[in-house]
Order: structure tokens, then C-alpha cells, then sequence
């Protein structure tokens, strides 16, 4: 293995729906009006930090490791998927040592929880809360953010060897 570090790109988008729950980052938002659809939980944003630290690692992606075919993951917690991806990027000799993250929706605000949000990022990827970043943007009205039929969640990872 080499030493020099990696760096990951995970991108993570999910239709919303009313009625569904909304966990975002590891953190429910019980006051939002409609969640993420999605196999599992739908937690985008942890879907795409897990493919931004598999992908610099060298690793299949998320989808590949939990596939949305297997009914094993049916309403499965993202957190669990974390965990299971720590082990894996452990494995292969690599620590992840920073987390940047966008997350684009028009709901629920992220402001009243980013703080929350990027301690369960940390406590999720084994780092101190000062290397994670949790960022919120609006769609600006444009496209399926834009009028609140979706969010998206871009995630880089940053990665050294053990």
C-alpha cells in the first residue's frame, strides 16, 4: 500500500415523500413533512459519505456491498452501514481523517441541527467533530431540489493509510 492519502466523492439523491421519516446524517427530523424514499432508511447523507470512503479507499460502493434488491436492508438503519464500512476501510490499512459534506434541499432546515448532525458524522467515521463539515444549500427554486421533490448529498472523504 501506498502512503499517500485519498481522497473520495460520494453523491447520494433520494425523491422525497410525505409521510415518510426523515433521518438525515444519522439525525431524525420527526417535525419534517416528508423523508427520503429509499430502500433502507434513505438517509442520503450518509449514503454518499460511505461511497465517498469506500471510493478512497478502493472499495465497492454502497450499492454494490448493500444492494436495494436484498430484503436484509428493507428500512435498515444508514448508521449500520457506517459501521460496516469503517470495518471494511479499516481492513484495507486506511483511516478517514476529514468529511466535507452539501447537502441540497429545500426541507427540513439544516441550521437548528447541523452542529448535531456533524458530532453523529464524526462519532459515525471514527474523527474529532472539527474534521467534519455539514454544509445546507436550497435548490434556488430549480429542478426536483429546487420545488422539494428531492435532496442530494455530495460528500468528499479525505484518507491516510493506518
Amino acid at each position: 500500500m501506498d502512503s499517500l492519502p485519498r481522497i473520495g466523492l460520494g453523491i447520494d439523491v433520494h425523491r422525497l415523500a410525505t409521510g415518510r421519516p426523515c433521518v438525515l446524517g444519522g439525525v431524525p427530523f420527526p417535525e419534517a413533512k416528508a423523508g427520503p424514499v429509499g430502500h433502507s432508511d434513505g438517509d442520503a447523507l450518509l449514503h454518499a459519505a460511505c461511497d465517498a470512503v469506500l471510493g478512497a479507499a478502493g472499495l465497492d460502493d454502497l450499492g454494490t456491498l448493500f444492494s436495494d434488491r436484498d430484503p436484509a436492508h428493507q428500512g435498515r438503519a444508514s448508521a449500520e452501514f457506517c459501521s460496516e464500512v469503517m470495518a471494511r476501510v479499516r481492513a484495507a490499512g486506511w483511516r478517514v481523517v476529514s468529511l466535507d459534506a452539501v447537502l441540497e434541499t429545500e426541507q427540513p432546515k439544516l441550521a437548528p441541527v447541523r452542529g448535531a448532525m456533524r458530532a453523529r458524522l464524526a462519532e459515525l467515521f471514527e474523527l474529532p467533530v472539527t474534521r467534519v463539515n455539514v454544509k445546507g444549500k436550497t435548490g434556488e427554486k430549480v429542478d426536483a431540489i429546487g420545488r422539494g421533490e428531492a435532496l442530494r448529498a455530495t460528500v468528499v472523504a479525505l484518507l491516510l493509510p493506518l
